[in-house]
This record gives C-alpha cells, structure tokens and sequence, in this order.
C-alpha cells in the first residue's frame, strides 16, 4: 500500500493505516518530528532522491502543502511534486519509484478501486470518465452503440385474441421470441385511457407516496423521492430538466391504481403467483410477491442498461402514450454466460454489451402497442419521448430452467437481494406442491410442461439437500422458505416430484447421483405410447439392446465392460386348466396369498380356472479375465381366468388379469461355477421370477434354459 505522510506544515496528507505499518509487515516508518529531533532529522526528511541539488530548497508557498509518497518496493520516501508528474497521489494504491521499475519491469504502479455509488447495479464507477465529464453525460449510451450492427426485429406480430392457451400448445415457438400486439382488443386485459397522466399517477397514490429513481447517466438510485417531487420534474420543460431520470420500479398492488390495471389473460394463465400462491395469502395486508403491476415513467432520453429481468421473469409492457425502443438479445447459453461476464463488473461502464454477443435485434413500440418479453431475454431500453408504461413480471412453467439459470446468474453476480425476485424458493415450493397433487392425479401436461416441471423438481431437491446437509445459516433460510401451510416433508415432497416428472416424461431412474437420468424408454410397437400420457400404463417389451449395455454413468470415468453377444429365445407359451379356490371377496389378504406362491388357493380344490404361462428368455455372453460369464435373464408372465366368470364384485378387491414384475438384476461380483436355470416345477404364480438351480442340480425337467460353455461359468441374472 503506498504510504503519505506529513509535509511541512504538519498536516497529514494521506493515512490509509494509522499504524504506519506496511504491508509487507516490517514496522512503521515514523514521519520527521519538530522539536527535539533538531534540524538534521528535517534535513534528511526533506530531501527526497529525485531532488535536484536546488530544488529542494525551493520554498513552498502557503497553498501549496508538501506531500511525500514511500516506494513500495525500497521504502525510500519522494516529493510527489518531484515523482508525481502532477497525478493525483490519493488515487494510489501502490507505486514504484523509477529505479525500482526499471530493475523489475513485472512492477505497476496501481490505483485504488472506484467505490461503488449504486446499491442496484454495483458497478465501479469510471473515474477516468468523471475527470473528462463522460460519466455525467446521459447520451454516452447512445454514442457507446454508434456503429453498432443492430438488427431488424424478425418477432411475430399477433392479434390480441390469438395469444392464449390454444397458441402455446400448438406453436413451437410460442413464448420463446418476443411478441408485439398492435392493439389491446382481445388481449383480455383492462389499462388506463390513452389521456392517463403522471398527475393522475399521484392522484391515485398520493404526492408523499415513494418512488424510486434513477440517474440515467450514473444507472444509480436517487433517494427521498416521493411522487409529488417526481410530478414537479416530469413537469418541468425538457430544456431545463438539470438530469434525465427514469422509474421503473413503482409497484402498486393492492392500491386504488391497481384497480384500474388488468394483466393480460394469458399472463394469469400462465403466472405461478396467480396459479400457486393461496388466494387466501395474497392481496391486502399479506406478503407475497408483488411484481404484477407496475407503472414506469420515463423522460425523454432516458435509457435503462442491458439487464434480464429479476430470475428470468417474463414481462408483459403497455404503453398508455409515448414511445419505447428496445435493443434484444437472444438468452443463449453463451450469451448469459457473456451477460454474466459483462454484469456489476468495470466492462459495464465502457463496453457494448452487443459486442460480446452474436446478435442485436430492436423494437419500436408506441402508443397503444403491448409487448410479451419470455424468459431470460437480455435488453436495454430508450425512451425518445416522455413515455407512461404499465406492465408486470410473471413466472410459468413453459422455461422453468433458464428462469433457474438467471436466478444462478444473479447470485453469482451478487445482486442485492433488494433486487431479486421475492419470495422465489416459497413460490417454488407452492408450484412443486401443486404438481405433485396433479401427477398423481394423473393430469396430463404438454412436454415443455413437463420439462419444467423436472427443471424445478431439481431445484426443490438441491434445497432439500441444504436443508438436510447445510450449514445452519443456510439450512434455517432453506426451512424458512417453504411454507408450512402446505408442506410438512419438503425433501420427501421435492423427491417423490422428481421422480413423478421423470415418470410422466418416460424417465425410469431417480438416482440422485451423476448421470442419473437414463434414456427415455421407447414407445410400445403397437403406437399406444404417447408423449401426453405421462408414463401411465405404458408396457414394452425390452429388446436385446436395452439390456445390452447400460450407458447409465454410475462412477465418473468407470465405464463397465459390455456383453459380446445377446440373444433372446423364442417366446414360450403353454395352457392348461386346473383347480384354484377363487379369492375371497370378504378378506383382504388375498394379494398377500397369491405374492406368496398360492399354494394353497392351487392345491387341487375349487374351480376350474385356465392358466395361460408366457416365459421369455434372454442370454448374454462375455470374456472375463479368467474365463467366460454368462447371464441367464427370464421373465414369466401368467394370466387366470376362472370359467365361471370373474372373481369380484362391487366393494371387493380387484384380482388383476395381469401383472408384469418389475426387473431384478443379480450383482455381477464374480464369476461364478457353471450354472443352469430350469423352469420350476408346479408353476401357480403371477409374475412368478425363476432362479438358476445351484451347481449340481438336477436340471433336466422341460425348458432348460442353458448349458455349460466349454466347462467355464455363466452367472444366471433373475428378472
């Protein structure tokens, strides 16, 4: 740290560290003292080693106070009027005298940085700029984008009565681009008259109600502003306004304005805090997030820097009158990932955003015109005239994981929780709750639906993870966040979600480890999967290849050896008829019976029923280092069906005419002796699941299932 110490007039010039002490650690460098050091100390202290023999002699005025900057390289102590080259010495974080820098060119001489001026961006502020008056200049954002290649908008425009439900299920494309609504007849929503005024804004608020402004040429937040001040300034003529200024952040739920303001219909389609928040918690006198509603005023020349809204929000923009540019940028994952390079940090202040980034897109709106903006979209905005706005955010469930990736940009960039989207873990919580409710419902949901629901079923079990294994600070936030109201085990709810949503999307893994998801199961051979059925009652049969390899990654980098060769036997079917007493319609242990064997029901009493057996086979086949491995899988599927008609009546437990068991898969730790499987003898099961006889078993009843390869072992895997 470059030290600054007293001149002759005894004043300190600069003390970052009362102590004196430097940051190498070595101890304090005393500057000269008056009275008994004498007039040699002040000799040796007043001549600095850039001296000229005449110049330090020179005597200094009573403006002009001596000031003296140490070396941080040899501690020896300059006249900044000899090193300084008329630079500003308080600006200096180290410095290096010119021998020092000559003998260690890797050495800079360094500034301290900016402070920060803006609680809402916290970004450096460029000095540089101040000294020459850039920092002050509101047009600088223009001039910044001079040259800049900007695009045409290839957004769609619609009419208000084709934005609804119907568009987003049959477009692929619906809420992903920006769409521009020409008027509002059909949009399903209620705004003030094209003659609505800022007065009237007051008028409907109050004169001493706050607001918050911006300094457009700083993008910094002006305190102790309150609507009668703002009125007073948007009065003002445009010539001899001092600053331009903008508001964009007046909230006015739950006031007399609101009533005058209807979101669009699609907007409360979609929003989660209409769809999940309880009605009961939301309006007057409770706290929920309140983003719905909000009325921007904007001076001509005003312009908003290039931000995303609050965790990927999408937003709904009227204009009552005036007019609006907009500048896009597509949510790409590298633009974000630029986005996050370029937000809080020095590049904002003297870099276009749009040169990081693969395209710029610009919109014109004016009077009348609404605009939908999706999730995530990166955008600037210009205000060419005195322009009044209501617009809102929402949250939906058509892009839930970039609104997750924004939320992860905001952290990462430390945005004031001020300003962030409130209440987001709770109103997540309340969205997974409600999910959850609907896929065991058994509703059905478009796939980008689904999709979303995965992405937040991951983000509620990464909070149920905090709760479970955080630190106290952080496992008391996350428990605070979910509402009790509603959840009373928010890791068990967060799971079971995923695992239904993974389901419902033809997922068959709910691992929490890496690669957890395995490949989609494929649809039955005879069309009856569908991608809106949600995984129910969707039957395949497994071909060789999805029991071939699993390509699951269970270990990072371990990559399991794959079977040679797989071959699927022939289908097996037998029938016969035989005498089983029927389950009984006034007990409820007839399932238990039956998962036992049913020996008993099958012991030769009762009535006549007809089984048909269905066996189907598969082998597999590999080297292992010290022989052959060999896997037998079987599956066996059997169907009774009593001759005398069925089995149950009103009131009484179903038998099912079929059931299919679940895979069981052996460990495969070793080799084992030379194995075979048999069909077991007296076959009465549902489902039944047949295990290879121990070495030495009699093996020859009918439909054996294999045979020893070369004397070498096979392993037999049950299913």
């Amino acid at each position: 740290m470059t030290r600054a110490r007293r001149g002759r007039s005894g004043r300190l010039q600069k003390t970052p560290d009362p102590t004196g002490a430097t940051e190498d650690g070595d101890s304090p460098t005393q500057a000269p003292q008056e009275g008994e050091e004498g007039a040699q100390t002040q000799t040796q202290d007043d001549k600095c080693p850039a001296c000229k023999d005449a110049q330090g002699d020179t005597p200094l005025t009573v403006a002009e106070k001596e000031k003296w900057v140490r070396c941080d390289a040899c501690k020896s102590w300059f006249h900044w009027r000899c090193v300084g080259e008329g630079g500003d010495l308080d600006a200096l974080d180290k410095w290096f005298c010119r021998p020092c820098l000559d003998a260690n060119p890797a050495r800079l001489i360094t500034k301290k940085p900016p402070a920060r001026k803006s609680a809402r961006k916290k970004t450096q502020r460029d000095y540089a700029g101040l000294n020459t008056g850039q920092d002050s200049d509101p047009n600088r954002w223009l001039r910044m984008m001079e040259g800049k290649t900007i695009k045409k908008d290839p957004f769609r425009r619609m009419e208000g009565s084709e934005v609804g439900i119907e568009w987003l299920d049959n477009d692929e494309s619906a809420m992903k681009e920006p769409v521009v609504i020409e008027s509002q007849e059909g949009l399903g929503m209620k705004m003030p008259p094209p003659g609505f005024t800022v007065d009237d804004v007051v008028e409907s608020l109050g004169e001493d109600h706050p607001v918050e402004v911006i300094d457009v040429a700083t993008q910094a937040n002006l305190p102790h502003w309150t609507l009668g001040k703002w009125a007073e300034y948007w009065n003002t003529e445009s010539s001899k306004r001092d600053k331009i200024r903008n508001v964009i952040s007046l909230e006015i739920s739950g006031t007399e304005l609101a009533d005058k303001v209807l979101p669009p219909r699609i907007v409360r389609e979609l929003d989660w805090v209409e769809k999940f928040w309880p009605s009961t918690k939301r309006g007057r006198g409770h706290t929920y997030p309140k983003v719905q509603l909000y009325c921007l005023m904007g001076v001509g020349g005003a312009w908003t820097d290039w931000h995303v809204d609050f965790a990927g929000s999408s937003v709904y923009y009227h204009i009552i009158h005036g007019s609006k540019i907009f500048y896009f940028i597509r949510p790409t994952p590298a633009n974000l990932a630029a986005y996050e390079k370029w937000s809080g940090t020095e590049l904002q202040n003297h870099s276009w955003l749009g040169d990081m980034c693969d395209e710029v897109f610009k919109v014109e709106l004016k009077t009348g015109n609404t605009m939908i903006i999706p999730t995530g979209w990166i955008h600037a905005v210009y205000t060419p005239v005195d322009t009044l706005v209501f617009g809102g955010n929402f949250l939906h469930s058509y892009n839930v994981a970039t609104q997750l990736r924004v939320r992860e940009i905001e952290i990462a960039t430390h945005v004031p929780k001020k300003f962030r989207f409130p209440h987001f873990s709770k109103l997540c919580w309340y969205a997974g709750e409600r999910y959850l409710r609907d896929l065991k419902a058994k509703e059905e949901f478009p796939p980008r639906v689904l999709e979303g629901i995965e992405a937040l079923a991951e983000f509620l079990v990464s909070e149920a993870r905090t709760i479970e294994r955080g630190t106290d600070s952080a496992k008391r936030q996350a428990k605070e966040e979910v509402p009790g109201d509603r959840i009373k085990d928010a890791p068990a709810l967060a799971r079971e979600l995923r695992w239904r949503a993974r389901h419902a999307s033809g997922y068959s893994s709910d691992s929490e480890g890496r690669g957890s998801r395995h490949s989609k199961n494929k649809p039955a051979t005879n069309g009856a999967s569908d991608h809106t059925s949600n995984g129910v009652g969707n039957k395949r049969k497994r071909s060789a290849a999805d029991i071939g390899e699993d390509t699951t990654e269970l270990f990072r980098n371990f990559k399991p050896s794959g079977w040679e060769r797989v071959v699927e036997r022939p289908t097996m079917t037998e029938s016969r008829v035989v005498k089983a007493r029927r389950p009984r319609e006034d007990s409820s242990d007839w399932a238990e019976e039956w998962l036992r064997g049913g020996e008993d029901a099958a012991a030769g009493e009762g009535e006549e029923v007809l089984v048909e057996r269905r066996r189907d086979v598969i082998i597999k086949v590999r080297r292992t280092a010290k022989g052959l491995e060999r896997q037998t899988v079987e599956r066996v599927l059997e169907e009774w069906q009593w001759v005398g008609g069925t089995s149950t009546s009103a009131g009484s437990p179903p038998v099912p005419a079929k059931a299919e068991p679940a895979d069981v898969t052996m460990a495969e730790d070793h080799p084992l002796p030379s194995q075979t499987s048999s069909e077991a003898q007296g076959s009465t099961t549902m489902g039944e699941v047949q295990v290879a006889p121990a070495p030495g078993a009699d093996t020859s009843s009918s439909g054996s299932l294999s045979e020893p390869v070369n004397g070498h072992s096979d392993m037999a895997e049950t299913s």
